[in-house]
């Protein structure tokens, strides 16, 4: 069976960030960086015509910042994963980065080694975070009541422990033997019971306390 192939649009406006990271890639058999852009306005063309498996998205950039680039690819339907990294660590910008759909939130200061595990588990599609952003993240979306676990049947419980581990569907899925059609019913009424609007505050949520 052929190994699997990734391609990825870097999107930076340093040069030396974007060779650098071009080098590390470089190194891996099973990547390869099909462009870059030094701004959202090219990566907006590059991801239309490439399609691209993943876009390693800075945030702060002239003319149209990572959120707003990131904002307008999921408007375009681009289908492909969408990794934040950047050096910005502020609550506003990693909240509206999940709430588009961006599949993680990792920032610069990270090892080299650290970087490809984690494009790595992006492409195998798990939600990847910079463990210093977890407290970040946990005070910028909702807090709910532990309480409302009370509610959980045993069967969400443990769909609840495998999205805290950034599983999709799928995986869900085939850990636990049933279909993703059943996975989707239990993850819409752990949401409702929980008194969150999404995947990520449902994770956060399970991992403060400790589901």
């Amino acid at each position: 069976m052929n190994q699997a192939f990734f391609t990825l649009l870097l999107v930076d406006d340093h040069p030396m960030m974007r060779r650098g990271i071009r080098q590390l890639i470089e190194l891996e058999a099973d990547m390869q960086v099909v462009a870059e852009a030094s701004n959202g306005y090219d990566a907006l063309l590059m991801a239309e015509q490439l399609k691209p498996d993943l876009i390693l998205l800075d945030n702060n950039m002239p003319q149209l910042n990572g959120i707003e680039t990131l904002k307008r690819l999921r408007e375009a339907h681009y289908k492909g994963k969408v990794l934040m990294f950047t050096v910005s660590d502020a609550q506003e910008d990693v909240s509206d980065a999940l709430r588009l759909q961006a599949d993680g939130f990792l920032l610069k200061d990270m090892e080299p080694e650290q970087l490809i595990e984690q494009l790595r588990q992006a492409l195998s599609g798990n939600l990847v975070i910079s463990p210093a952003l977890t407290l970040t993240l946990a005070s910028a979306l909702r807090p709910s009541s532990p309480d409302n676990a009370r509610n959980l049947t045993h069967r969400e419980q443990q769909v609840l422990k495998m999205i805290a581990t950034g599983l999709s569907n799928k995986k869900l899925a085939h850990k636990l033997g049933i279909s993703e059609g059943t996975v989707k019913v239990h993850v819409k009424n752990i949401l409702h019971k929980l008194g969150v609007s999404s995947r990520v505050e449902a994770a956060v949520w399970a991992l403060e306390h400790d589901k």
